[in-house]
């Protein structure tokens, strides 16, 4: 609400702006009477870990700057018409990585874990494994397949069976009738 606030102030210059951003889902924020700038609106809404996962869209670089010194907030900005996805901060690469270790568990401790669910008796044992049923399934493919003919003994198909070529005469004519024919013409 403050930013939409804010782009009225500004007037027609950044009518358009207003446009875009009512098409948007309003968030509420904290300042319901008395509206705030709209970067200190959005930086009110992603302190305390970011935790509704906002992202934040800006060319304002002193914005930009400030949300790079949160951890977990993206940041977008537009080159050429193009929406492009900063990449992420170095406090936000710090607290993933610190997320990380603390979520590892050192291999010391996984099998005292394991020793002492052998103790209480929560280990799970091997040996009652279930097998799976085979099924019974059809018939083989291959047996499914018609039959090939069968060859003579020379490899050959047999005689009732081949083709018939038909050979094709040609009929030549003789150089001697070219040339009467030649002469014709030429008279």
């Amino acid at each position: 609400r403050c930013v939409l606030k804010e782009l009225e102030s500004l007037g027609k210059a950044l009518y358009g702006a207003k446009l875009i951003a009512q098409r948007f889902q309003v968030r509420n924020c904290s300042h319901h009477k008395d509206p705030v700038s709209g970067s200190a609106c959005l930086l009110s809404m992603i302190e305390e870990g970011n935790p509704h996962h906002f992202f934040i869209a800006t060319q304002d670089q002193d914005l930009a700057n400030k949300v790079k010194k949160k951890a977990g907030v993206p940041l977008l900005f537009i080159i050429q018409n193009t929406m492009v996805l900063d990449k992420p901060s170095p406090k936000s690469l710090a607290f993933v990585q610190k997320l990380q270790m603390n979520q590892l568990v050192p291999e010391h401790q996984k099998q005292s874990i394991v020793q002492l669910k052998e103790k209480e008796g929560l280990a799970k044992q091997e040996g009652a494994k279930r097998r799976k049923r085979k099924r019974a399934g059809g018939p083989n493919p291959l047996s499914c397949l018609k039959k090939k003919k069968k060859k003579t003994q020379d490899g050959q198909e047999p005689a009732a069976e081949k083709k018939k070529r038909r050979k094709r005469n040609r009929n030549r004519v003789k150089a001697e009738a070219v040339q009467s024919v030649q002469k014709n013409e030429e008279e």
